[in-house]
């Protein structure tokens, strides 16, 4: 691929990246996001294929660019999960794009993906045998539940996250609070019984 190319499809990316994350795959237009990439049409179906694999490789970009910019650490799984809180305050795009992904294109993950969920589960385990973490629940249990923590405030459903008696949602003091409520939640179900 020509220099030119690269820059056209990492364009394209972007573009479907904001349009995926507003409208869903269904509710997507090729021709926004060609537009908005200033690229024509044509190059969306020769780089990708399909609306559908340019959903696809929206999503695994979105996920390891994800897994760069945090990056895990099974030495302090509650500081993992308020980075990931940070990372999803700053970005809550990415929580509408897994949304979208969840509702329209469940199902198997890009094998590089898998890679690196295993290659976290593999660590954890680990940590487990070692007697860092608790070897009570199962490690994709962990970290299923630590990524579903730090996203919680961004999913809860309806008015959820103004239940409480905190400050009013969105806020910055009602942001450290859910923060707070995120690593310590992970602390307690990782810190080993005997510690």
């Amino acid at each position: 691929m020509t220099g030119d190319s690269k820059a056209t499809r990492a364009r394209l990316l972007d573009a479907a990246f904001g349009e995926f994350a507003e409208h869903g795959l269904a509710g997507a237009r090729v021709d926004r996001i060609a537009a908005s990439a200033g690229a024509n049409k044509r190059l969306i179906y020769v780089y990708f294929g399909n609306k559908e694999q340019l959903f696809d490789s929206v999503v695994e970009h979105c996920m390891a660019e994800g897994t760069e910019a945090v990056p895990f650490d099974v030495e302090d799984l509650p500081g993992y999960a308020g980075a990931l809180f940070d990372h999803l305050v700053e970005r809550p795009d990415l929580v509408r794009l897994v949304t979208w992904k969840q509702l329209e294109r469940p199902g198997a993950t890009h094998p590089t993906l898998a890679a690196s969920w295993q290659s976290k589960l593999d660590v954890l385990s680990a940590a487990q045998g070692r007697g860092d973490v608790d070897p009570a629940l199962d490690p994709a249990d962990i970290l299923n539940l630590t990524l579903a923590l730090a996203q919680a405030w961004f999913t809860a459903a309806g008015d959820m996250a103004q239940t409480s008696s905190a400050p009013a949602p969105g806020g910055v003091e009602a942001r450290s609070r859910q923060r707070d409520a995120v690593v310590e939640t992970v602390r307690r179900m990782t810190a080993p019984r005997d510690r």
